[in-house]
């Protein structure tokens, strides 16, 4: 089932934004059904505003999203004054966080990805509009039973998925805190 529901994106507008452009060609062609929320739109919206209005907003639009996706780049775990603060709200809302890596890699980059992330419940993918489609499709329902499971840390799916993409079964492995195979 085509996944329709608003999804909170997050992401180092200064450097990686011609993937965020790249995946609203998704959603606007599409041959994906994202429901995409930018964050850097309010960025330039509230130019002239102070940190805590651009916050409130944030916070106004993640509130209306059911997934949070952060673009894993160079850069983002250096970022703390909005990537990090969207990122510390997620976690508090218990949001499904899917950690997209611009590298490809399938699993946590612990040189990339923001500590915070480390020890919290996120599905990390390679940037891929195939697999990031199954992960929006998939991954919020796997959230919420791991939630109620008492289960966190990072996960990723097994190859098989990446190369069949079967929507029969969800194999999901967790890394246990070990950082990238």
């Amino acid at each position: 089932m085509p996944y329709k529901h608003k999804t909170f994106v997050s992401f180092d507008g200064d450097s990686v934004g011609f993937y965020y452009d790249l995946m609203t060609d998704w959603e606007q062609s599409n041959h994906l059904p994202f429901n995409l929320y930018n964050a850097q739109d309010l960025y330039s919206a509230f130019d002239s505003s102070t940190e805590e209005s651009i916050k409130a907003q944030l916070a106004e639009r993640m509130k209306e999203s059911e997934a949070f996706i952060i673009l894993i780049s160079e850069s983002t775990r250096k970022l703390y004054s909005f990537v990090g603060w969207e990122v510390e709200q997620a976690i508090k809302r218990e949001m499904p966080i899917i950690a997209v890596n611009l590298n490809g890699k399938r699993f946590m980059d612990q040189y990339r990805c923001p500590p915070v992330l480390a020890s919290a419940l996120v599905m990390h993918v390679g940037f891929n509009a195939e697999i990031l489609e199954h992960a929006l499709e998939n991954w919020p329902e796997s959230d919420r039973a791991f939630r109620a499971q008492k289960k966190s840390g990072p996960y990723y799916y097994n190859d098989e998925i990446y190369t069949t993409r079967t929507e029969a079964s969800l194999n999901v492995d967790i890394l246990n805190g070990i950082g990238p195979c």
